[in-house]
């Protein structure tokens, strides 16, 4: 159906239940001719009569009585349908979906969610763990949580942790079997685990900078995961250097079971930041999201 004939249907509805064109016209905003004239043509569209008129009244004919049964209904629902989105805009209800990574979910979403989900009942939230960077408008995500390095520039970015402090780490064993690098270029021969962001994206690349001075560096070894606990797992069973956020393993450093390397070249990474993109009627729910996300020093 197309949008005008939806426009004449409701506009017949009307001058039915007013059974007065200058009441209804009234009612529908419009002059008293527009109306008679859009009458006529869902008519003459119909190839029915659906009003009956005289001097002293108006009433539907047959036909136009069986047409508002269906009619009538119809346009009903569709109000409550409407009523009830207005109502999600003004409520915070409804489904939110994010993709985000494993290390921001855990840390920063999930205890924020924890939160916000207990006194906001009617909101569901759906996270997918992705280190890919995925098109949220066509995969039909709400927004995505990455470094801010990684957000495109098209779309509002608001941070939501503080810059991302990360440590290369190793066992005593591997760094006892083969030695501690001096200095980045040194990781082309040791064994090292990497991350795996996409099939299409490769290999996660180490960042390193020291007065000023920065590298970047692709490493290789046996192993590789997609996941920053497996990389942790493979690094504590001597399997090489893991390249990982600091506090998912300043535990392990604090009892000895991993050893910090080129801590002198570490340079924080951008912090998360919550990307979406522009929503200029954002529901209730997804306004909460954002207010309760916003990273405050």
């Amino acid at each position: 159906m197309r949008r005008g004939e939806m426009a004449d249907l409701t506009a017949f509805a009307v001058v039915a239940e007013e059974r007065n064109f200058t009441r209804a016209a009234a009612r529908l905003g419009m002059s008293q001719s527009a109306l008679s004239q859009i009458i006529r043509r869902l008519e003459a569209h119909l190839g029915l009569r659906l009003l009956t008129r005289t001097t002293r009244s108006m009433a539907p004919t047959q036909a136009g009585e069986q047409l508002l049964e269906t009619l009538v209904p119809a346009l009903g629902a569709l109000d409550a349908r409407i009523a009830t989105l207005t109502e999600m805009r003004e409520k915070p209800a409804g489904l939110i979906r994010i993709t985000s990574v494993e290390h921001a979910t855990a840390t920063i979403l999930y205890p924020a969610l924890a939160r916000l989900l207990a006194d906001y009942p009617d909101i569901r939230v759906e996270i997918v763990s992705d280190y890919g960077l995925a098109d949220i408008v066509a995969d039909r995500f709400d927004a995505g949580v990455r470094l801010g390095e990684d957000v495109d520039k098209d779309m509002i970015a608001l941070r939501i942790a503080p810059d991302l402090q990360i440590a290369i780490v190793a066992s005593p064993a591997y760094l006892e079997r083969v030695g501690a690098p001096m200095v980045p270029q040194d990781l082309v021969r040791h064994q090292c685990i990497n991350l795996r962001i996409s099939a299409d994206r490769g290999f996660y690349i180490w960042d390193f900078e020291k007065d000023r001075h920065a590298l970047r560096v692709r490493v290789d070894g046996q192993m590789a995961f997609n996941t920053i606990d497996m990389l942790a797992q493979a690094a504590l069973d001597g399997f090489g250097l893991a390249h990982l956020p600091l506090d998912q393993v300043e535990h392990h450093l604090a009892s000895g079971r991993l050893v910090r390397v080129l801590e002198d070249w570490s340079r924080p990474l951008p912090g998360y930041h919550l990307y979406y993109p522009s929503r200029r009627q954002p529901t209730a729910a997804f306004a909460m999201l954002v207010k309760t996300l916003r990273y405050r020093e």
